[in-house]
């Protein structure tokens, strides 16, 4: 699972009377709040000034002006990910509860719920196991061919117009389609499109959207599709869910469902209209696009190097007092994994050249948090095969603007653009 899946969750955390922040916490003094243009235009370089002023852990400040720390280096990050003894997954550990409104803008990212995102220790292991044993049961061949079906259906639908904005019309409605297919629900319902398009409102809501009440009925159907599964099981996740001996019950299958196609949807998706923007825009790419599967799949990999879909991750919080990159970290301080500056710093690519040829990133985090080893693994079929079908059935596909005409949604989280447009030959089919 990753960052975003916890934005879908709601609830609230734990409440209590206003206090000041704890002594030594990053509200003391030269914290840098975590918002601005650089994080929608230049992030990386926003990183590197952190990293110069603060070392590998900073003090940072989030939504009105809570403390926090932002890890920054890859061997922090892989310490804090690796050791659940001192930086644990609960929120309810949170030392800034009481000065936390009920509204707070963040709230979705950390208030707890009882899914398998908050679970530590043996619960974890225990729910964590039955998704992936489940996962572990998607045949990848099976997935690739859903996903090139679902692809030609998106392509079919603007393929003879001769221009097309990408994110919205398949970047992400592809891995949301593929995502509720593996889970058990028919493809091409009208009762899937509409989860389809709750899950979206959900996600990734525009003005006018009503997101609480879309979640409510994606819970709801969730809730529907379980009882279905129950009584006529088929070869799906939703289905191994249920037979599992480890005996989830109704509601915590259908909480970690929710977290499952939620981790499916945002991140691939944008993970597939990075790479298609880098492919469109980069000349070492430029020769080799036109059937070239090496260059597809270097351009995947090269994202999650450079671009990682889910640039921060809120969170850990500590177990006990520590110290961790030559700072003082408090028992219940909010720690938030900098992924994606992780991935490009320099102790671990001193001569600043980042080579995208191994896959030792993190962008699907570490340790017993990281995403469920077949994750990232049916992740790369449907990005791998979003992008190769794009490029087959279009091949003279070009940016239909200036790069510098592309938009960067403003996160902080996530890293994705707002549009992607292009222009190509007419094809009917």
């Amino acid at each position: 699972m990753n960052e975003f899946t916890e934005s879908v969750s709601g609830g609230a955390g734990p409440s209590g009377a206003a206090m000041a922040p704890p002594p030594g916490c990053p509200a003391h003094g030269g914290a840098m709040r975590l918002s601005g243009l650089e994080y929608q235009q230049t992030p990386s370089e926003l990183y590197r000034a952190m990293r110069r002023e603060y070392g590998p852990v900073a003090p940072i400040l989030l939504d009105g002006d809570i403390p926090a720390w932002l890890v920054l280096g890859y061997a922090e990050v892989s310490y804090v990910t690796g050791h659940d003894d001192l930086f644990a997954r609960d929120s309810r550990r949170w030392n800034q509860w009481g000065s936390i409104p009920a509204d707070w803008p963040l709230m979705p990212f950390v208030g707890y719920q009882p899914s398998v995102l908050f679970t530590e220790g043996p619960e974890h292991q225990r729910r964590a196991g039955v998704i992936t044993e489940a996962l572990e049961g998607v045949d990848q061949f099976e997935l690739a061919h859903w996903s090139r079906r679902i692809a030609h259906q998106l392509i079919d639908a603007f393929a003879g117009s001769g221009r097309a904005e990408l994110m919205a019309s398949y970047a992400h409605a592809l891995p949301m389609r593929a995502a509720v297919q593996m889970c058990g629900m028919p493809a091409g319902g009208d009762d899937t499109e509409e989860l389809v398009r709750d899950l979206r409102i959900t996600l990734d809501a525009h003005e006018g959207d009503d997101p609480v009440a879309a979640y409510i009925r994606v819970q709801e159907r969730i809730q529907q599709l379980v009882k279905e599964k129950r009584s006529a099981p088929g070869p799906d996740v939703t289905s191994r869910m249920l037979v599992n001996q480890a005996r989830l019950s109704d509601e915590e299958i259908i909480q970690d469902l929710i977290s499952i196609i939620a981790a499916a949807q945002q991140p691939t998706a944008n993970w597939i209209g990075n790479s298609l923007r880098l492919l469109l825009t980069d000349d070492r790419f430029a020769l080799n696009v036109s059937g070239g599967r090496l260059s597809v799949g270097q351009a995947l990999n090269e994202v999650l190097w450079l671009d990682t879909p889910t640039q921060n991750f809120i969170g850990r919080w500590a177990v006990r007092d520590t110290q961790l990159g030559g700072r003082q970290i408090r028992a219940g301080d909010c720690v938030v994994l900098g992924l994606a500056a992780a991935n490009t710093d320099p102790q671990i690519w001193p001569e600043g050249h980042v080579g995208a040829e191994n896959s030792a990133h993190l962008s699907f985090s570490n340790g017993e948090h990281r995403c469920p080893y077949p994750a990232p693994l049916l992740a790369d079929v449907i990005a791998r095969t979003a992008v190769e079908t794009l490029l087959e059935r279009l091949p003279d596909v070009v940016l239909g603007v200036e790069p510098a005409e592309l938009h960067w949604r403003p996160s902080i989280w996530m890293r994705g653009l707002t549009s992607l447009p292009v222009r190509f030959t007419p094809v009917v089919r």
